[in-house]
């Protein structure tokens, strides 16, 4: 079958898939295989010149085999088949390369090149980083499914593309090959891949089994059983919204009242479980089609596991610092819709996020074929205490470092450098520049000299007795207030202790059991006084 040069650039423009050469250049052949390679696959045509004219180039031996000698020096290229296509009255080489599912090609001097539009870019510093471990695992993601493009949804299929800024143009189809969302089949049917199908229809398990979120909410121990379980199915970008807004709504907030101000403190920051759910989705192993990504809330944690150990070379210890992603395609598309961060920076974000809460930091483990997040809802810290160093930013930005010492000086402790190195773990110079800037901001105040410094919280701080006071000297100043004459309710006790709501209504009622303090009225009207003044009250009502 011939073509008519027409006929050629209108089917065989030069994009992602196509490149014309002229001649056959040992450095620019090559640069097109590494390429295309490292990117979708795609076909190389020799005799065309660069504005299209077809200048014609026969597949006689000698080209051949020069065309062969040129893949030899290549570094583990794609896989090639080579012919001929009649233009016209000439004849043009087709070199048809295959993409590389594992590993990677690489130019004989070791540059890496991936095929971007029209162009063939090197890859350097984290991009390099990224890509190379990408490409260590066998991509299942990019697997084809027995579902067209058409048969997609078409609000997600508009949806994504107008994350990527494609608009409604006529490549739309090959902007979805280049994403890895689709792939090329016969007679120019294009079909989805996992990947595609995971973001392009609305429940992809008819195709990929159980490819969604559970989550379960424990009211106590595992062994004790869940009473809610919720099914999240959907496309990836919407389970990873769907299950967050789950999770941060079972959990709820502690609300703390110190002074005027009330806090609602989240028990997790949302970031955190976004990005674990985010990462759970996407790092998830989608051959694994008969378990789903589970999502255990707990009491005292929220646990996340999904199918799939690590992907190497990550392993629990070096996870902050080594990147790699089983479905890059995926993730890719999680942060361009801003559901993910980037790359090397998600694991970072999360733990951060949870020091700067003076939360515990996240957990990782390889378990039985699954990655384990564990994400704890308990520490050294108490809301009350974390609510009182928001009051304090309030008068100046305190460092995440800083808050943990603060709160330790807020508990009454003496602070020395040695202290404060078995706080946080860190040398003593780190120390000594905690400790220094909370007393240039006037948190801390420092006596003594070298060996014999001493750090103590500055005076004036006014800590909530909350936060300063055991149980029993909380007990003496509820009872002083009403031995004042005062009239105790929970709202007074509140604003005294800073306590929570639920905390003072324990406190009340140890005090009533104690015989301490006497409940008079319910309801609204509850308050409490001193046994000698309600003894006097009644004797009054008597009379």
């Amino acid at each position: 079958m011939a073509l008519d040069p027409d006929e050629f650039r209108k089917l065989f423009a030069e994009n992602s898939l196509v490149e014309w050469k002229e001649s056959i250049s040992q450095k620019k052949v090559s640069e097109a295989v590494v390429a295309f390679s490292n990117a979708t696959g795609g076909v190389i045509q020799i005799g065309v010149a660069d504005d299209g004219r077809i200048v014609g180039r026969r597949l006689d031996p000698s080209n051949e085999v020069q065309i062969h000698q040129i893949f030899q020096t290549i570094i583990n290229p794609g896989r090639y088949s080579l012919s001929e296509l009649v233009v016209g009255d000439k004849t043009v080489i087709v070199i048809s390369v295959e993409q590389r599912h594992e590993g990677f090609a690489q130019l004989p001097n070791g540059q890496i090149l991936v095929r971007r539009g029209k162009s063939n870019v090197g890859l350097f510093g984290q991009d390099l980083v990224q890509f190379i471990g990408d490409r260590a695992l066998t991509r299942f993601e990019a697997v084809p499914q027995p579902i067209a493009l058409s048969d997609a949804d078409p609000q997600l299929v508009t949806e994504i593309a107008r994350a990527h800024g494609w608009g409604e143009s006529s490549e739309i189809e090959e902007r979805f090959i280049e994403a890895g969302l689709c792939e090329g089949g016969d007679r120019g049917v294009v079909h989805l891949t996992v990947a595609g199908a995971m973001y392009l229809l609305g429940d992809a398990s008819h195709w990929l089994g159980k490819a969604h979120v559970e989550v379960f909410r424990f009211p106590g121990t595992e062994s004790e059983g869940f009473d809610k379980r919720t099914e999240i199915i959907g496309p990836l970008h919407r389970q990873v919204e769907t299950a967050t807004q789950n999770v941060v709504a079972e959990l709820g907030v502690d609300q703390v009242v110190i002074g005027s101000y009330r806090y609602e403190l989240p028990k997790l920051p949302t970031i955190v479980i976004r990005e674990a759910i985010a990462n759970a989705v996407a790092h998830r192993s989608y051959e694994t089609n008969t378990v789903p990504i589970r999502v255990s809330v707990y009491k005292d944690a929220v646990i996340i596991q999904s199918p799939g150990g690590l992907p190497e070379p990550v392993t629990e210890q070096n996870i902050r610092e080594t990147q790699s992603a089983r479905n890059p395609d995926m993730i890719r598309i999680l942060r361009r819709l801003n559901l993910a961060e980037d790359a090397g920076l998600g694991v970072d974000r999360m733990q951060d996020a949870m020091r700067a809460e003076m939360l515990e930091t996240p957990r990782f483990q390889n378990v039985d074929y699954a990655v384990r997040v564990t994400l704890p809802l308990t520490g050294t810290v108490h809301p009350r205490e974390r609510a009182w160093v928001r009051e304090l930013e309030r008068r100046g930005e305190i460092a995440t470092p800083d808050r943990v010492v603060l709160v330790h000086a807020a508990r009454g402790e003496v602070l020395t450098n040695a202290a404060v190195r078995s706080i946080l773990s860190v040398d003593s110079v780190e120390a000594r520049q905690v400790l220094q800037r909370l007393c240039d901001n006037g948190f801390l105040q420092r006596t003594g000299e070298r060996g014999g410094t001493l750090y103590r919280l500055a005076q004036g701080l006014n800590v909530p007795a909350g936060l300063r006071l055991t149980r029993s000297e909380l007990k003496d100043v509820v009872c002083s207030h009403a031995v004042a004459g005062r009239q105790i309710t929970n709202t007074t006790v509140r604003g005294v202790t800073s306590l929570p709501r639920e905390e003072v209504k324990g406190l009340l009622r140890e005090l009533v059991e104690e015989g301490r303090l006497v409940l008079i009225g319910e309801k609204r009207g509850a308050h409490y006084k001193t046994p000698e003044a309600a003894a006097s009250e009644q004797l009054e009502l008597d009379e």
